[in-house]
């Protein structure tokens, strides 16, 4: 049991104290409004502390809609026929991943379903995905995150050799049961596996977990828990939201402040991690709460009239989603966009401080 209420529990998290279970499933359940409030302002003073006020951008390229696996949550599961799905040629790919460059991006997120045609081997003994990563690193000298799902240990190391730095793979939730409710078919313990296999090719790893559809505020808790113990650099949380074609229910939508709260929380257990606000949830309006209640990177921004969705919205022609149009949400919240040198600056940082990074030095030492 907490005895001295959250002003306590904010207080020890502000001073660097390690909070209890109790003490974060406590936060989590807040949604009184000064509570919410004050949960906010100290992430934020939190973030303020390693971050100052900068914020970084990530483009969003989904450049295939194609996938072998039939997640209930997702509009693009393979079983959704009435979706009219593309896969982008390497040139468009390319061209858009330069325009988002140019637009000022800190890292372009290269994202598919788990589409086969793009880890098929070439003649030439080369991997389609790992030739575009190699390109597009030439091209703009950016980060390049990969999600291409669950794939092999080699693939991975083909991956980061051809220049990725990041490997997004969400667990969605690490409660088995409703692991199984949500990703059909799928197996926890390979998709687990993946992230490590990840770590030990020197990518970054990002974990993220849904909210909304069907979790207690314990699977909350213990998927803090497993970022914690995976030592993700980048950690999310996304509301979901029902789409056409899909079998959840209406009803499992999430309450306003869950995802807001549990960012906030994330912030306070992981003080120097990056944490996305997506612009491709609730607009700007959600944009604002999310940075308010502690994140740090602004995510699904996508170049306009180039036909690339996102995973939640369709506006694949809307300009609100280049970082042009986000810095009235940025003044609003008394932030601004980090330099170039700012992010890889945080990246030399995070990966020194890795193990791999630690058994790499070793070895040669």
């Amino acid at each position: 049991m907490i005895n001295s209420g959250s002003d306590a529990v904010l207080q020890n998290a502000l001073h660097g104290q390690k909070l209890s279970p109790d003490e974060i499933r406590h936060l989590l359940g807040l949604r009184e409004g000064k509570a919410v409030s004050r949960l906010f302002r100290t992430a934020r003073q939190i973030r303020g502390r390693h971050f100052g006020n900068k914020v970084f951008l990530y483009g969003f390229l989904y450049f295939s809609t194609f996938c072998r696996n039939n997640c209930r949550f997702c509009q693009f599961r393979k079983a959704n026929f009435s979706l009219e799905r593309y896969r982008k040629t390497d040139s468009e790919i390319i061209e858009a991943a330069r325009r988002m460059a140019d637009a000022g991006v800190h890292l372009i997120d290269l994202t598919m379903g788990e589409d086969p045609d793009f880890l098929q081997m070439n003649s030439n003994g080369s991997v389609r995905l790992e030739n575009l990563v190699h390109k597009i690193k030439t091209e703009t000298g950016l980060p390049i995150m990969v999600s291409p799902g669950v794939i092999s240990s080699d693939m991975l190391k083909r991956l980061a050799e051809a220049g990725a730095d990041w490997y997004a793979c969400y667990q969605e939730t690490h409660h088995r049961p409703l692991f199984e409710r949500l990703r059909i078919g799928q197996s926890y313990d390979e998709r687990w596996q993946a992230k490590k296999y990840a770590q030990n090719a020197g990518l970054l790893i990002e974990e993220g977990i849904l909210t909304g559809v069907g979790e207690t505020a314990d699977d909350i808790l213990h998927s803090l828990e497993m970022m914690r113990s995976l030592k993700a650099d980048q950690v999310r949380i996304m509301s979901f939201r029902p789409q056409n074609g899909i079998p959840m229910s209406d009803d499992l939508k999430a309450d306003d402040l869950s995802e807001p709260v549990t960012i906030a929380v994330m912030r306070l257990i992981f003080p120097g991690a990056m944490i996305p606000a997506s612009s491709d949830v609730d607009g700007p309006d959600g944009l604002r709460q999310r940075l308010r209640a502690g994140a740090n990177v602004i995510t699904s921004l996508i170049p306009p009239g180039k036909g690339f969705t996102g995973v939640v919205t369709a506006d694949t022609d809307s300009a609100q989603r280049m970082p042009r149009s986000i810095a009235p949400v940025l003044e609003h919240c008394a932030l601004e966009v980090a330099s170039a040198k700012d992010y890889m600056r945080w990246i030399e940082t995070r990966r020194s401080q890795s193990e791999f990074h630690q058994k790499l030095q070793d070895s040669v030492c």
